[in-house]
């Protein structure tokens, strides 16, 4: 067994568990007789086994006759009917009575009158004092049952049920044992001593007492405290959440049986569960479903793709989905360049320099800088204004018009101070920086006006550039509410964002993304995204939107334009959870 110590360790306490059998075996501690008179006894039993059933007349006749009539030497008739009695079974009407006091004494805490109505009183009072003394029940009721199947006619046995209570234990702990019941060398009917008589899982070289339980792990939940474990993408993220500071698990206790190897304790009763703080995430379950889903058909084929969904009011997370599930989180910590969705922050820039929407830009069949530029839609548009660029997605009028307007570190400025690309994010778990570097030459300017060259972001940064359009205001994404955020040296100018807010949704209704967006209602604005992966490779997919309070941005590699593959998982996403 083991018991608690003042200094928190755990003392064993073994139960005695030798036991002697009542077929000739004597009662512990009681006087030898000799061989010769055990043999005689035993000779006499078969006419003392005919005699006992007449009752005491008959017993006294056949000692009276054994002793030649006379009371005054040898063994008296009341020993006589001692051993007499010694070799019949216990009735079913002892082995009832003896039970219950046997159970009364034990349950009131009097081990030593329980003991003393077994076959083995040392080991007995031993082994129950152990008990209490490792288990320290606050109380403890032990009730027959009534007779036990597992009895024989020569050993009946008696079921019980034991309930013990505990300080600070939720409910009681009970369980259902038995006990046999023999005859003693002075004729009484006796419980037969077993460890498990304690419980009856208890064995011969077990222990039964109190362990500390293994203190709990976080295990984070959703926003509204809907588990999370069964989301693939989330397998690798939720390990990662700490609880808040100053919030520690704690072990609980149990009582439980070992057997002194390396074998796991059996566990019989949680006396205290081990909990952990509760750690609600930002995540939506209900979001987080469709973004599963939407990323899993667009990876089809074994295309590697994620998706973030953002709540532009408050940055919170509220889904991530990524493919493949056992790799790296790259919806988070992805960094590939984004393509045309970076024209977002271009445009902030050439609107803060002083382009209109409605300036003319012409989107002409080649730009260059001095290298050549093309787009996917080949041929001069002289009469595109700046809207007409974004809402076509037009490589050269960006190129162009940046080259004329902004210096080389301007569009990575204003990444920066408005968007919040760059600065260090701690959203609750590890996650990757945006990289908007500044240009060296006007060929790696013009790459990153359009979202080329050495622009390194993740959904998540995407994400969270459409969600700065959608409120006007950037706040760094989190995944745990608690998580200290960063906040953007400077701010979106009003009239900037809501330029922008006009050119997304003239985008998401006649541009380049009106095919996923179709049929979504109410607020709603997105910008398409196609890069150019090298000599031989296809395609990736980009796209940015929001819907209400809600933007998502999502990226699948090799999945060709921006309004196929990443532009149907955003919109799902969209239709889901977005409101007008």
């Amino acid at each position: 067994m083991f018991e608690d110590r003042e200094d928190g360790e755990l003392t064993e306490l073994t139960a005695h568990t030798e036991y002697i059998g009542y077929d000739g075996d004597e009662e512990e501690g009681a006087p030898r007789r000799s061989a010769s008179r055990r043999v005689w006894q035993l000779a006499l039993g078969g006419v003392i086994a005919g005699l006992v059933t007449v009752g005491g007349y008959g017993a006294y006749n056949l000692v009276d006759a054994v002793s030649g009539g006379s009371r005054g030497d040898g063994d008296h008739p009341e020993s006589t009917a001692v051993a007499a009695m010694a070799q019949q079974p216990p009735t079913a009407e002892e082995a009832d009575a003896v039970a219950r006091q046997f159970l009364a004494a034990w349950g009131r805490g009097d081990v030593t009158a329980a003991a003393s109505l077994t076959n083995r009183q040392e080991t007995a009072r031993s082994a129950l004092s152990a008990f209490r003394e490792a288990l320290k029940p606050r109380s403890l009721a032990a009730t027959a049952t009534g007779p036990a199947p597992s009895g024989t006619p020569s050993e009946p046995t008696v079921g019980f049920r034991v309930k013990a209570e505990f300080e600070g234990a939720a409910g009681a702990w009970e369980y259902d044992g038995a006990l046999s019941v023999v005859r003693a060398a002075d004729g009484r009917a006796v419980v037969r001593w077993a460890p498990n008589v304690i419980h009856p899982h208890l064995d011969t070289g077990e222990t039964i007492g109190v362990r500390l339980l293994p203190t709990a792990a976080a295990k984070p939940t959703d926003r509204n405290g809907k588990p999370l474990d069964a989301f693939p993408s989330l397998k690798s993220v939720l390990p990662q959440i700490a609880p808040p500071a100053g919030a520690d698990s704690v072990g609980g206790k149990a009582v439980v049986i070992t057997d002194g190897t390396s074998k796991a304790p059996e566990q019989l009763y949680v006396l205290t569960p081990s909990s952990a703080p509760e750690v609600r995430l930002t995540l939506d379950a209900g979001l987080q479903q469709v973004a599963e889903e939407a990323v899993k058909q667009q990876s089809a084929g074994g295309k590697p793709a994620s998706l973030v969904a953002v709540q532009p009011s408050t940055g919170h997370i509220l889904a991530m989905a990524f493919s493949p599930t056992d790799k790296f989180n790259r919806a988070v910590s992805g960094g590939q360049p984004p393509g045309s969705t970076m024209k977002v922050i271009t445009s902030a820039a050439l609107l803060e320099a002083g382009v209109r929407p409605d300036t003319v830009v012409p989107c002409k069949d080649t730009a260059n800088s001095p290298r050549p530029w093309h787009n996917d839609e080949r041929g001069d548009f002289p009469d595109y204004t700046l809207t007409d660029d974004f809402t076509h997605s037009c490589n050269t009028g960006f190129i162009d018009k940046g080259l004329e307007k902004l210096q080389l570190g301007t569009v990575p400025t204003v990444a920066r101070e408005q968007f919040g690309l760059g600065l260090e994010w701690h959203i609750g778990i590890e996650s990757r920086d945006a990289t908007v570097p500044v240009p060296t030459t006007k060929d790696e300017a013009a790459a990153e006006f359009i979202g080329q060259g050495t622009v390194q972001v993740s959904s998540l940064a995407m994400a969270s550039v459409a969600a700065t359009v959608q409120s006007g205001t950037f706040r760094q994404p989190v995944l745990v509410p608690g998580a200290k955020r960063v906040t953007a040296p400077g701010k979106l100018p009003e009239g900037v964002a809501r330029d922008l807010r006009t050119m997304m949704s003239r985008t998401a209704t006649q541009g380049t993304a009106r095919a996923p967006m179709s049929g979504l209602t109410g607020q709603i604005g997105a910008k398409t995204g196609t890069v150019e992966a090298g000599p031989g490779k296809g395609t990736n997919s980009w796209f940015i939107a929001y819907r209400g309070d809600l933007a998502v941005a999502a990226e699948v590699e090799g999945g060709g334009h921006g309004n196929s593959a990443a532009g149907v998982a955003a919109a799902q996403v969209l239709k889901a959870g977005g409101k007008g």
